[in-house]
């Protein structure tokens, strides 16, 4: 049946495939290069994603400690958007990469458009749950009102504009499916870069332009979210892989919805269990007070940055083993995640030696707050040893996406962001209870959690991808 189609639907190689082998062969190039190729521009891409928040970060330390808590404490619920967005893309791209894989051009288009209808859906339920349920949330973590004040002028902005976040990583599904991360990185570079100008001026006000605030911050982000999605509007307008779209394929379409639903929402799900486990931790660091948890926020946001090499290659596994799943070249599906797990440790231990050498220097940038500045680095130094651990962690997640097993990625997260913090604060009370005692321990839980996913994935591989 699927050569029938083949021979239908391409007499000749398709548009698709011969721009991709102009540039990129997801499944045939060798796999080294290619995940090197894709996981760079990648990496470059989230770095200035990080670096993005990383300017939000600094701004508000520059408003007070208190806004610099309120910033941390919103990123939980922030990292509902962040979940929306990571299940879209990460749903689109793999169907439609798998659909690359099969040859299937029709496919490719009905999964672009009902990907776009499927984020702006799911913006208006989350705009709805930010909106209504912040405020609850940022009790829940122990906050002061002023701390909620804050942080609810922050949150009430990105919520209105959450649709403009999903709208923009929708677009990027294609994208990403083709292998191209290079054109999302250029417009996350001139989104730091409008960040950087847009935060002070709507911070301190200039002109006509009034003082916001912590709204200000939130208000820099839409904008330049606005920006990007234009620009990415524009390139996919250009793009031969949709020669041949039409408005049929942007008609509501329930049996490609709920295809997209089943692959994106446990995606969405195992993060919105990152925002979960983060409530959890954020709620037992505030009993050592606000600035316990402005070091902790402080020191997460740097911490991304030396996270992005596995952040790029966990993209390029979805990309690569997804449409080489879908060409059941399952051989290299197996090779693909063992050179990406290898070039993940290596770098992570390099990473991990910086942090741990400059986690002072790395807090201070965003406060001159000893008690802050103290925390945040007792954090540092303990998380740079669990970096050579994080790779097992994100290119399963992405391994698992992938293969279009999704719900295994869920429970991966269930287990590492929701339940492994319980132990954890009961492990850390019986041996002292103190704000350094419960990260160790989050250090040890961490490591025995990464080994036993790593065996489980070789266990996976042997059993179901190489009989």
């Amino acid at each position: 049946m699927l050569k029938n189609q083949e021979k239908s639907i391409y007499s000749k190689k398709n548009l698709t495939e011969e721009k991709l082998s102009k540039s990129l062969n997801l499944t045939k190039d060798p796999i080294g290069p290619l995940l090197k190729k894709i996981a760079i521009p990648a990496s470059i891409g989230t770095l200035f994603q990080t670096l993005f928040n990383i300017v939000d970060t600094f701004f508000a330390g520059k408003i007070s400690p208190e806004a610099l808590s309120a910033l941390a404490k919103s990123f939980p619920i922030y990292f509902i958007i962040i979940a929306a967005c990571v299940g879209v893309t990460v749903g689109g791209t793999s169907l439609i990469a798998n659909s690359i894989g099969e040859k299937n051009k029709k496919n490719v288009l009905i999964y672009f458009g009902q990907t776009i209808i499927f984020g702006i859906i799911l913006s208006a339920i989350i705009t709805f749950i930010g909106l209504y349920y912040a405020s609850d949330i940022f009790f829940m973590m122990g906050s002061t009102n002023e701390v909620v004040n804050l942080g609810l002028q922050y949150t009430d902005v990105i919520f209105s504009g959450s649709i403009v976040f999903i709208s923009v990583v929708a677009l990027n599904s294609l994208l990403h499916a083709e292998g191209d991360t290079k054109t999302f990185r250029n417009v996350l570079i001139l989104s730091f870069v409008l960040n950087i100008f847009l935060n002070p001026l709507f911070i301190f006000g200039y002109g006509f332009i009034p003082a916001m605030g912590m709204m200000g911050i939130g208000v820099a982000t839409i904008i330049s979210q606005i920006v990007a999605f234009f620009i990415l509007l524009a390139k996919i307008m250009r793009s031969s892989s949709l020669k041949g779209i039409s408005i049929k394929n942007f008609f509501p379409n329930s049996l490609y919805l709920s295809k997209i639903f089943f692959q994106s929402a446990p995606i969405s799900a195992a993060l919105f269990m990152i925002s979960i486990g983060n409530l959890i931790i954020l709620w037992y660091i505030s009993i050592f007070g606000e600035f316990a948890t402005a070091g902790y926020g402080s020191a997460t946001r740097f911490e991304q940055i030396l996270l992005l090499p596995v952040l790029g290659l966990n993209t390029a596994i979805i990309s690569i083993v997804a449409q080489n799943f879908g060409a059941k070249k399952f051989l290299r599906v197996e090779q693909s995640y063992f050179y990406a797990i290898f070039y993940g440790f290596t770098i992570m231990v390099v990473a991990g030696i910086i942090i741990f050498l400059s986690a002072d220097k790395i807090v201070s940038i965003f406060t001159n707050n000893t008690a802050v500045i103290t925390y945040g680095t007792t954090y540092l130094k303990i998380s740079a040893l669990m970096f050579p651990a994080f790779p097992i962690y994100f290119i399963s997640n992405g391994f698992f996406m992938a293969i279009k097993k999704s719900h295994y990625s869920m429970f991966l997260n269930i287990i590492r962001n929701v339940l492994l913090p319980i132990p954890t604060i009961y492990f850390a009370n019986f041996i002292g209870g103190t704000y350094k005692t419960f990260f160790w321990s989050y250090c040890i839980f961490n490591w025995i959690f990464m080994i036993s996913l790593l065996l489980f994935v070789i266990f996976y591989i042997k059993k179901f991808l190489q009989s």
